[in-house]
């Protein structure tokens, strides 16, 4: 895509903040990305979806988007709108009241999901979806990242055997 290095350097701009920062996985980290101000923006989240949807496999192969909770989200939304697939959320933790159910939307046992992330460290959330995911009899084939730490994500997502792309890297980002 011809205006990816623009697109980064918004986004970098809008949600790079250098500090002392721990992240979801524990690490100390002296930067941080949050995902926040990039996936709250239009004149962010509408290229980078696309940009997204040109990761993905053909819209033929598989039925539904899935999330992780809550950062995810507003990808899996836009992108279930600009691809015309249905999306579910997978919660990290069950409610005491209402359905109690982990995966939120309607799915049938037996569908190929592409599942969506924001920002991947380790891949612990997405990986926890993953989980998920397979426990309801649902089969993952891809999952796409807005952003790939370089901490551990993709090894940890190679031992799953799932095919894994991520739109930038902090090697992306740093260099930007």
């Amino acid at each position: 895509m011809s205006d990816t290095p623009a697109l980064l350097k918004r986004l970098k701009e809008a949600a790079f903040l250098e500090g002392d920062f721990t992240t979801r996985a524990g690490k100390k980290t002296t930067y941080y990305i949050d995902k926040y101000l990039f996936e709250t923006r239009p004149d962010i989240l509408d290229p980078l979806t696309d940009l997204m949807l040109s990761h993905f496999p053909p819209l033929d192969s598989f039925d539904r988007i899935a999330a992780p909770e809550l950062g995810a989200v507003p990808l899996a939304s836009v992108l279930s709108i600009k691809s015309k697939k249905p999306f579910v959320i997978v919660k990290k933790g069950s409610k005491d009241y209402g359905t109690q159910k982990l995966i939120e939307g309607k799915f049938v046992s037996g569908e190929r999901v592409v599942l969506v992330e924001d920002i991947l460290t380790t891949a612990g959330a997405a990986i926890n979806a993953y989980n998920e995911l397979t426990k309801n009899g649902l089969t993952v084939i891809k999952l796409i990242g807005v952003i790939d730490r370089e901490e551990g994500a993709a090894e940890n997502v190679a031992k799953l055997n799932l095919p894994m792309s991520a739109l930038f890297t902090r090697t992306h980002l740093l260099a930007s």
